[in-house]
């Protein structure tokens, strides 16, 4: 019985490592980008003007753990719904578009609630807001930006753990 051995050693990635190293990457990158995300856009909330800055640094702390466990379960749900067992080598990008879109839809219903009906935050003048809705654009822009932003960092770090990285 001859053992046939991978020609690269990280050719040899099993599905289950694979899925782990996406996720892994995925919600590192995340936080981080949410992190900058929240603190960019404190001056669109009341709270910039009316806090001070250790209510502002709780405030962004939990906005962000929000975005973390936003994106931690949109992937998770895509992933157990959707995608195969060679994930993220296989149906990468329809999984994070899907991801996106859930966590857009989640983030639409989660400014509406706290700003129209719980009033547990409030918007700036300076925050834009959608017709209709009233939603702010810029939580908007971040479920379309940051999810992207972490997904392509994803890609771009799995790739050179594969040794496929961009010349």
């Amino acid at each position: 019985m001859t053992i046939k051995q991978p020609t690269n050693e990280n050719e040899n990635l099993d599905a289950s490592n694979g899925w782990l190293r996406g996720l892994r990457v995925y919600l590192v990158a995340s936080i981080l980008l949410h992190g900058v995300w929240e603190t960019l856009q404190l001056p669109l909330y009341t709270i910039w003007y009316h806090e001070p800055w250790s209510k502002q640094l709780f405030a962004v702390i939990h906005c962000t753990l929000g975005d973390a466990m936003i994106a931690a379960l949109s992937l998770l749900i895509v992933l157990s719904l959707a995608a195969t067992s060679d994930w993220p080598s296989r149906g990468f990008a329809g999984t994070a578009w899907i991801t996106v879109f859930l966590g857009l839809i989640y983030t639409i219903y989660s400014e509406w609630m706290n700003v129209n009906v719980r009033g547990t935050w409030a918007y700036a003048a300076s925050m834009p807001t959608l017709p209709g809705l009233g939603t702010g654009l810029s939580p908007l822009l971040q479920w379309i930006a940051v999810p992207l932003m972490a997904f392509g960092m994803t890609q771009y770090i799995l790739d050179l753990r594969r040794g496929r990285g961009s010349r």
